[in-house]
């Protein structure tokens, strides 16, 4: 993240939350206590972004400016709705195609998905609030610039919004190791939202337990999953075909 992209101390990051600028993260000092600090709480009272208490040693390896144990990225995207997405696409005559990221946080996959979210008309890529990669410049150049075209919702909570699709007529697809089910055996006719999940950990189990169906891609080599991004390039490419 570049210096340009942030906002460094109390005053000038409640003034950024004030005007409505678009605020991916803030950093902020544990042990923080000040009656500017209860300002800046305040401030943030309604607001979807994600406060991330941290040791001053990480504030100052961010930056060396005086950022008062308080450092914002600002996010050059507006976020949506997907609560707004969804009607306005079914009224459009559309069948809706949405892609979910739950729990990856490294830039370079989140951008590279997004780049074959946009190549593919995906309508929409949606992740959670906090437990995800920023939209800052490195994601938005490793996206080729697809996020500065393709609709963003970043939502507080995962689950909600997953049930919400659900009831609103989409079939929910999970990716997964232990997905019984190969990718290339189910239809992705349907209004559809595809959930990748972190390398590491997966898809979350409560949204394993509300999906549809659970599919896995099959690995041929010693090498026990793919990347990310080139898994969800996989189903996106897929599902087109079945569409």
């Amino acid at each position: 993240m570049k210096e340009k992209d942030m906002v460094f101390g109390l005053r000038a990051v409640i003034e950024a939350i004030k005007s409505d600028k678009e605020i991916d993260k803030i950093f902020i000092r544990r042990d923080m206590s000040s009656d500017l600090s209860r300002e800046l709480y305040s401030a943030l009272q309604g607001k979807q972004v994600s406060v991330v208490k941290v040791p001053l040693e990480k504030l100052n390896r961010i930056s060396t400016k005086n950022h008062q144990g308080v450092i914002a990225y600002i996010t050059p995207i507006i976020y949506q709705r997907i609560e707004d997405i969804i009607p306005t696409l079914y009224e459009q005559g559309k069948t809706p195609f949405v892609v979910i990221l739950d729990g990856i946080t490294d830039v370079r996959n989140y951008g590279a998905i997004a780049r074959t979210c946009e190549c593919a008309g995906v309508n929409a890529l949606i992740l959670p609030i906090r437990n995800s990669a920023a939209t800052n410049a490195d994601a938005i150049k490793t996206s080729a610039g697809a996020l500065l075209n393709l609709p963003v919702c970043r939502e507080p909570n995962l689950t909600e919004s997953i049930r919400f699709l659900k009831a609103s007529g989409l079939k929910i697809i999970a990716a997964s190791e232990k997905g019984t089910k190969s990718y290339t055996e189910i239809s992705y006719k349907e209004p559809l939202a595809i959930i990748m999940g972190a390398e590491d950990f997966g898809i979350a189990p409560e949204h394993l337990r509300i999906c549809d169906e659970m599919v896995s891609i099959p690995i041929f080599g010693t090498i026990q999953s793919l990347n990310v991004s080139v898994a969800a390039g996989v189903l996106i490419y897929e599902a087109l075909k079945h569409r």
